[in-house]
Formats: structure tokens, C-alpha cells, sequence
């Protein structure tokens, strides 16, 4: 059955179809109430649960099954979790050829430390992120180099993943070829440039806010964990920079992850071999060996077993990828049982003037951003049957309606502890010095309050509500 076309009905009417979302995040309560934090796997049961509950609810069983398949199976779903995989793998040799602290050692030797290189993290990750359009591309980046090099530089583990979340929703937000930035622009008919130049001042307001709560907070830590030998860091590290330095340049110039991860896994491990950092393969490697190997073969006969840095790194992304396709069930079943359309059309009902016209879009897109896990798709709900008739009938510049799109839709999506960017940051944060999970990471990504502050307060005082209007570029 053709779930895209064939509606999906449940005993109680379509608001039943966010009924997975409801219980997923109802236990999501429960579990942090009784035991404090929830990792990253443990998040498969209440997502895993969610699904069957609501499976009694749908009239038509057979179509319900099939509606999950279409959801994990979907071109939303595929592409981020390639992307992890790729990412995670280049990733994982950078950190185990020893950059980060080798990054570290440099830092520490010209007197960085502690909150100004959450700073220099954040401000790294935005500039990566805005030039590349890729949060998750920057996070991996991130979360593999400037984490643990922060770490041993006495840095707020938590402020500084958030600070490294907050580069890549700076960059999702303002770059040209994000695909946040595309979508809001297409969804109402104007030019990418212009929506880029007129969103400039949220992103920049936003971002400052940004540096301002990183001082604030991070200046009442003294780091605890460990601290940096300037003489014992391996300079031969550093030679890692040369396949990071290129890796970004071509996610730059093709704004493709899964291209620039698959070469700059290739020469990253190059050079560690070259460098004597790592080893290609190791085959019953004694109990002594210290180094690393690409690939490593252990034991013998039924018991020999496949392990090694590129294992590693696949491994570490297994638990979000598990988690980001029982998200997108849930997500298919929202869609196919048309929720998704009944609460859009229940918000556009109650706009009365630019001003609540300007919220209900809003919440409109941080509402489905958030639930999704995704903001692209949330734009392409909202855009074109929403936020366009709405901004048209109550006289609202299309490139305001496009920056409120694709800023509110870069907010809690970064932020919120079930959403992929959280979870995918503990994943790679899980075998490092300082462990995370995602209740420790949400109050920290600061861009993302930062921006909903920037939105809501340019909403109330019609700030940027009639821009460009004289320009008459909207496209045809």
C-alpha cells in the first residue's frame, strides 16, 4: 500500500497520530524523574514503545506496518544516518590519532584555556557551519576534536558541546546552501541572497547572546578533569590538521558531508599511518601493543573477531541511527494520519493580524521541528500552505515569513533531548574523559534560546516585519 497517497485512520480521529510522539516523551518524564538522566540507547524503548501502543490504535493494521517501513525507508530518514556513519568513522580516527590533543597542547602553550576556548569553539563551529550548510557536518567535526581538547583545557563539558551545537545551528541558520535556508526561501517564492542578507541581523543578535551566556556561565567553572602537559603532547599530531583543513574545504566547495567525510576518512587515516600515528592492520596484535590500527584481527578460528579504529567508529553511531528511524516512524505516522494538517490547520485559525499571524507561524514550525527531530521537513509543512497565505493576507514581507521559518525552526530542533543533533553529540561524547547525557546537554545550547529570544522579541515590536517589500524580487 502507497502510504503517501492512503490516509491513515485511527479509533479516536487524527489527533490520535501524534499518540507515538505523546507516549515517547511521556516516558521520556517518567525515566529522567526516577533516574535522573536517560542515555542515548535507552531512548529506544519509550521510542520502540511508542510505536506499539499507537499500532492498537490504527483501524487499519496492515497499513500502519507499512506506514513505519515508508518512514525509516524515506529519503529524511536515509540521508542523515549515511551521513553519521561517514562522519562518525572520520571522527573517530581524528580523535584517535591524538589532534585533539595535540590542539590542546598548542592551546595551553599560548595561554588558551577553559571558557575562551568554548568561545573559539563556538565561533570555529559557526563559521564551518555557515560555510559548509552541515550542523551535523560541524558537531562530528566538533564533538571528535575541539570536545576533548577543551576537555583537557578545563573547559565546562557541557557549555562546550552546547557551544558546538550552537556553531552548527548558527551555520544551518545563515548559510546560503543550508538546506533550511533553501527550503524557507522556495516555500515563499523569494531569492535565497535576500533572505541570507535579511536574516544576518537575528543570526548575529542571536549569536552574541551566545558568547555573552558562555562567559557568564563558564566563568563561575574551574575545570576538574585534567590537565594539559604542554611538553607531552606528540607534535606529529598536528599533522592531522592538513586532512581536517581539507576535508572542510571540500564540504565547503560541494556542500556534500557524505563526499567530504569519504575523502577526508581516507586521508585522515593516510596520514596517521604516514605519521606513525596508527597502524593500517594488525593481526593478533600481543597484549602489549599500544597503538592503534584501522583494522584490527584478533584471536582464532570461531573466536577471531573484527575490531579497530573504522569499526569504532561505525559502533559509536549505532545507538542514534537506531533511535532516528523509530523517530521517523513516528514521524510517517503523524503524516500519514494527517495530525500534522489538523493542527496546522487549528493554528492558522485563531491568526488575527501580522502579529499573531508572525507567532502562530512560529509555533507552527517549532512545534513540528521539535517533534520531528528535523526542521527542514517542518519548513516545507508549514511554508507553502501556512506561512505564505498567512504573511500574504496580513501583509507580511515573504522575507520575513522565510526568516521566520528558518530561524524558530533552528531552535529547540538543536536543543530539545530527544532530537538527533543531542543525541548524536553524547554519541560521540560517550567514550571521552567527560561523558554526557542529553538532559546535560540541552540547557546549554544557548544559540537556540538566544534565537528564540532574537524571534519572539522582533515579532512583538514588528521588527523586520515589512523588509525588502520595495524590491519586488519575489520570483514567479
Amino acid at each position: 500500500m502507497d502510504t503517501d497517497s492512503e490516509k491513515l485512520e485511527f479509533y479516536g480521529g487524527e489527533w490520535v497520530s501524534f499518540l507515538p510522539f505523546i507516549v515517547f516523551l511521556a516516558m521520556i518524564i517518567l525515566t529522567t524523574f526516577h533516574f535522573g538522566s536517560i542515555s542515548d540507547g535507552a531512548l529506544w524503548v519509550p521510542a520502540y514503545t511508542a510505536l506499539i501502543v499507537a499500532f492498537f490504535f490504527a483501524k487499519d493494521k496492515k497499513l500502519y506496518a507499512n506506514t513505519i517501513i515508508n518512514g525509516m525507508a524515506n529519503r529524511d530518514a536515509i540521508v542523515p544516518i549515511v551521513c553519521w556513519i561517514f562522519a562518525g568513522v572520520f571522527s573517530r580516527i581524528l580523535r584517535t590519532s591524538g589532534l585533539a590533543d595535540g590542539i590542546a597542547g598548542v592551546a595551553a602553550s599560548i595561554g588558551i584555556k577553559g571558557t575562551f576556548f568554548i568561545i573559539i569553539s563556538f565561533i570555529a563551529s559557526a563559521i564551518f557551519a555557515t560555510a559548509s550548510g552541515t550542523g551535523f557536518g560541524t558537531i562530528a567535526a566538533g564533538m571528535g576534536v575541539l570536545y576533548p581538547a577543551g576537555i583537557a583545557l578545563g573547559a565546562h563539558p557541557a557549555l562546550l558541546a552546547g557551544a558546538i551545537i550552537s556553531g552548527g545551528a548558527f551555520g544551518d541558520n545563515l548559510a546560503p546552501i543550508s538546506d533550511t535556508t533553501i527550503c524557507s526561501a522556495t516555500s515563499l517564492g523569494v531569492d535565497v541572497p535576500g533572505v541570507v542578507k535579511s536574516r544576518l541581523k537575528y543570526a548575529l543578535a542571536a549569536g552574541l547572546i551566545t558568547i555573552v551566556g558562555i562567559i557568564i556561565i563558564g566563568s563561575g567553572y574551574e575545570g576538574t578533569v585534567s590537565t594539559v602537559d604542554v611538553a607531552q603532547y606528540d607534535p606529529k599530531t598536528l599533522f592531522m590538521l592538513i586532512p581536517v583543513a581539507l576535508t572542510i574545504w571540500i564540504a565547503i566547495k560541494t556542500g556534500d558531508i557524505i563526499i567530504a567525510t569519504t575523502i577526508g576518512t581516507f586521508l585522515a587515516g593516510g596520514t596517521a599511518i604516514l605519521a606513525g600515528l596508527m597502524d593500517f592492520i594488525q593481526v593478533d596484535p600481543s597484549s602489549g601493543v599500544v597503538k592503534e590500527a584501522l583494522i584490527r584481527v584478533s584471536g582464532t578460528g570461531l573466536d577471531r573477531t573484527v575490531d579497530g579504529v573504522i569499526y569504532a567508529g561505525i559502533n559509536g553511531m549505532l545507538q542514534v541511527v537506531v533511535l532516528a528511524l523509530l523517530l521517523f516512524g513516528s514521524i510517517e505516522i503523524m503524516r500519514a494520519g494527517r495530525g500534522d494538517i489538523k493542527l496546522l490547520n487549528a493554528l492558522g485559525s485563531v491568526a488575527k493580524g501580522p502579529r499573531g499571524a508572525e507567532f502562530i507561524i512560529s509555533i507552527m514550525v517549532i512545534f513540528l521541528s521539535s517533534l520531528m527531530g528535523l526542521n527542514a521537513p517542518a519548513i516545507l509543512a508549514v511554508g507553502p500552505s501556512f506561512a505564505k497565505p498567512l504573511s500574504e493576507r496580513y501583509g507580511i514581507s515573504p522575507y520575513r515569513a522565510a526568516n521566520l521559518l528558518d530561524a524558530q525552526s533552528n531552535t529547540l530542533v538543536y536543543s530539545l533531548p530527544w532530537t538527533p543533533a543531542v543525541i548524536y553529540t553524547i554519541g560521540f561524547a560517550k567514550d571521552s574523559v567527560c561523558p554526557l547525557t542529553a538532559i546535560e546537554v540541552t540547557p546549554y545550547v544557548l544559540y537556540s534560546y538566544g534565537m528564540l529570544a532574537v524571534m519572539f522579541i522582533t515579532i512583538i515590536f514588528g521588527i523586520g516585519r515589512y523588509d525588502n517589500m520595495e524590491k519586488g524580487s519575489v520570483r514567479e
